[in-house]
């Protein structure tokens, strides 16, 4: 059998988006649901920076105490006029205590708990339809009113 190439990582932007006030769906079959919109924020990196629009959001899933599942769908525009979509899904876990914390908007180191995501994007662009092909993974980090990702691009 040949040996696979490992995959590797390549930095392509930080999100930086903007959050409005969590809505409160209540208990499903899988824990307890809430919706939190997206109203704005940044994108920035090497070759790319723009807007995220005033529009998705992320439906989480409280599994438990420690543990979030991440489902957010949004866009942003870049500063030469691409549309592109974004759908991140993702984990946030770990403390109790540090997550009551997060959930209390109080900012807590990135390295006291677990959050990372896998992202596809989508655009009709010409300039960047190498999104549409390419699997993203992030890092991030929950702020009083805002989340900021990295995202790389997995080669």
């Amino acid at each position: 059998m040949p040996t696979l190439p490992m995959p590797g990582l390549r930095y392509f932007c930080t999100l930086d988006v903007a959050l409005s006030k969590p809505l409160a769906v209540g208990a499903v079959g899988s824990g307890t649901r809430r919706i939190i919109p997206i109203k704005g924020g940044r994108v920035e990196g090497p070759g790319i920076s723009g807007t995220i629009v005033d529009l998705g959001a992320d439906w989480q899933t409280i599994v438990d105490d420690s543990t979030a599942e991440l489902d957010a769908r949004y866009a942003f525009e870049t500063d030469d006029g691409a549309l592109i979509e974004i759908r991140n899904l993702g984990v946030r876990h770990g403390p109790a205590e540090v997550i009551a914390r997060l959930a209390a908007g109080e900012d807590c180191p990135p390295e006291s708990y677990y959050m990372r995501t896998t992202a596809r994007l989508e655009t009709g662009h010409k300039d960047y339809a190498w999104v549409n092909q390419t699997i993203f993974v992030g890092t991030g980090a929950r702020l009083a009113t805002a989340v900021r990702i990295d995202l790389y691009a997995v080669s």
